[in-house]
């Protein structure tokens, strides 16, 4: 699904960071996202437009990466105004999907409107935070961004409390500063605490997330990267491209 760099960013933590690919967690509301999807098209542009629909989109998390309902809106009247279709037209969201020569664009800003949040991390981080969640060593890029990873990493953290986990990421983290010869003295690097900091949050954020994922049957996680193609969005039977070929899968594993 994903290029061969992965080795050289798991390699280069800090190409990673200069690049700022970011892997990204998408938590979707399956019942929302179906209810906007079998919307008649006139309907929901109408809705969107007059911002209506607000009423039905999950609540956002304040502790994931959100889309404001105004930036929602915007992004999926931006992507159907590209569609050439008439306001008034009858036809379902979906069918209109379906038809498009790029439904999968609109299938995951449909899916950015139906989410409460996404946790996202830079790559090189998260090849750390998995190694961490699952101990063993993730191989690469394809592993990375896997359906069987993510549904292992669910399984992993969603009984741990969070201050648990953030400890050993944190930890880990030191240790591999060590093995590099880097210093653990703040003042010899001030960005030793601000990027502790940023690790722990990190950490809970992603023990947050799982969790969510794991108690709430209502919710899938759409595994992407930021600028990534569209179609290359999601795993098995929630890969953008198979589920526009299919219809919404029922299954809401990674790796279903």
């Amino acid at each position: 699904m994903f290029s061969d760099d992965a080795e050289c960013l798991k390699e280069e933590p800090a190409l990673a960071l200069l690049m700022g690919l970011e892997i990204v967690v998408l938590l979707v509301d399956v019942p929302i996202l179906r209810q906007l999807v079998t919307t008649p098209w006139s309907d929901l542009y109408s809705g969107l437009e007059k911002r209506t629909m607000r009423s039905i989109r999950p609540e956002q998390d304040s502790r994931l990466k959100v889309n404001f309902d105004i930036d929602a809106e915007a992004e999926l009247l931006d992507w159907m105004d590209t569609q050439q279709r008439n306001s008034s037209e009858t036809t379902s969201f979906w069918s209109c999907l379906q038809d498009s020569g790029d439904g999968e664009k609109g299938l995951l800003l449909a899916m950015k409107w139906a989410s409460p949040g996404a946790w996202e991390a830079w790559e090189g981080r998260a090849y750390m935070y998995l190694d961490v969640a699952l101990s063993k060593t993730i191989a690469g890029e394809e592993e990375l961004y896997g359906g069987d990873t993510w549904d292992g990493v669910c399984q992993a953290l969603w009984n741990i409390p969070e201050q648990e986990y953030a400890e050993r990421v944190c930890l880990d983290w030191m240790e591999r500063r060590k093995e590099l010869g880097e210093t653990m003295d703040e003042k010899e690097d001030p960005r030793i605490v601000p990027t502790f900091e940023a690790h722990d949050r990190a950490a809970k954020a992603l023990v947050h997330t799982m969790k969510r994922w794991n108690s709430e049957d209502s919710l899938v996680a759409i595994i992407g990267r930021d600028h990534l193609e569209a179609r290359k969005w999601g795993t098995f039977s929630w890969n953008l491209s198979t589920v526009l070929a299919n219809e919404l899968p029922d299954e809401t594993t990674a790796s279903g």
